[in-house]
């Protein structure tokens, strides 16, 4: 027997269009492996979405997919993960089942009591799974789970934190002692390659997402993977690399944000950058300058010019060295006043004028029974008197 495990696809996630495309051509060739390579089965250990309710351009393209899979005779087994579930239960997990796409985990859950998986059962293997939930609120289910008995070699699928697997992480975990006894934990959630022994020919893996989600993501990883497993007395692990793109990772230290732009340049103008994702980087505290004197926009065009697929900054790590503001009023009502007052002497700017009435016009409450359209309307119509703009 041979199966895939694939996790965290989060189709339709990426904002950028360009990382959105190689979102979906990760996934389209993971699935061409699958193909290639015969596995007899595909598991999805949840948010092969990357929300419940994805855009039509991403429903489209994953269906396309999955009538791929089913005519070449190889079956899907899927549950719903922290992204694509429901509070109701109901997503186009649903619609991809009703179609005959995918099966998905079915299991008997009492308000207190335990929560019996049901087996979804095929060429002597047992497949189990309970979704992942919001906020890792499945944690404390997946401690009163029971297997529905059989058999087979058992696989059982989660969308959930281990306790292996998380680190430092400060979140809810699982040990695989609070969990009944499988031969394959195929786990989702964690964006990272995880293998961890449970035993004899028995294993607990997360496969890394199918391509990464975000700027460290993309640093970290570089690319997507899943695994391909075989099953013949023994189990072995095949780990499937997804690379489609290569990167270029620059890091710089910023004090000076007057020259900086001048020395990302610099730097961009050094490397290959032709077809690659570029990730920048930058950190330190800018002493000169302020954060607006960096031109992203020239930076960009650098990018551009030197034909790279897509330029990502991260400025999280920059900070800006501000002095600190000493206020003297006796009368704490004013504070607000004072600060704006202070603010205004030390940063000259014709639209400080704005700033007190603009605070104002924030604190308005919604009336009682007033439509939030309404609402916004008067917010708006509020702030057109102090700017003096034109608001659609």
């Amino acid at each position: 027997m041979r199966f895939a495990h694939f996790a965290d696809c989060h189709l339709g996630s990426w904002r950028q269009p360009e990382l959105q495309k190689l979102n979906l051509e990760s996934f389209k060739k993971a699935v061409g492996i699958c193909i290639s390579e015969k596995v007899d089965f595909i598991i999805f250990a949840g948010d092969l979405f990357d929300s419940a309710y994805p855009p039509i351009e991403i429903l489209k393209e994953t269906f396309s997919e999955f009538k791929k899979i089913k005519e070449e005779g190889i079956k899907t087994f899927i549950i719903a993960g922290s992204h694509d579930y429901s509070v109701s239960g109901k997503t186009f997990l649903d619609v991809l089942e009703k179609a005959g796409f995918c099966k998905m985990c079915e299991f008997e859950k009492n308000e207190d009591g335990p929560i019996v998986l049901k087996a979804c059962n095929y060429q002597g293997i047992s497949i189990y799974g309970y979704p992942g939930k919001k906020s890792g609120l499945e944690v404390e289910d997946l401690k009163r789970i029971s297997l529905e008995p059989t058999n087979n070699f058992k696989i059982l699928i989660l969308h959930t934190t281990m306790e292996s697997a998380k680190g430092n992480l400060p979140i809810d975990a699982v040990g695989i002692e609070e969990l009944p006894k499988a031969d394959y934990y195929a786990l989702g959630h964690l964006h990272l390659v995880h293998e961890y022994k449970a035993g004899e020919n028995k294993y607990l893996i997360y496969p890394g997402p199918i391509f990464p989600n975000n700027f460290a993501e993309l640093q970290e990883l570089g690319a997507g993977s899943f695994y391909i497993v075989d099953v013949n007395g023994f189990v072995k692990l095949t780990k499937k690399e997804l690379k489609l793109k290569e990167s270029v990772f620059l890091e710089l230290e910023i004090e000076n944000a007057l020259i900086a732009t001048e020395k990302i340049l610099s730097e961009l103008e050094k490397a290959d950058l032709k077809d690659k994702i570029v990730l920048l980087k930058l950190k330190g505290t800018i002493k000169q300058g302020k954060h607006s004197d960096i031109k992203f926009q020239e930076i960009q065009e650098k990018a551009n010019e030197k034909k790279a697929y897509i330029l990502l900054k991260n400025t999280s790590q920059l900070k800006t060295e501000e002095a600190e503001m000493e206020v003297h009023t006796d009368n704490i009502g004013q504070i607000e006043e004072t600060l704006i007052e202070d603010f205004s002497k030390n940063n000259k700017s014709e639209f400080n004028r704005f700033i007190l009435p603009l605070i104002n016009s924030f604190s308005l409450e919604k009336q009682e029974d007033e439509k939030n359209a309404v609402f916004e309307s008067r917010l708006l119509s509020e702030i057109n008197k102090i700017l003096n703009l034109e608001i659609q």
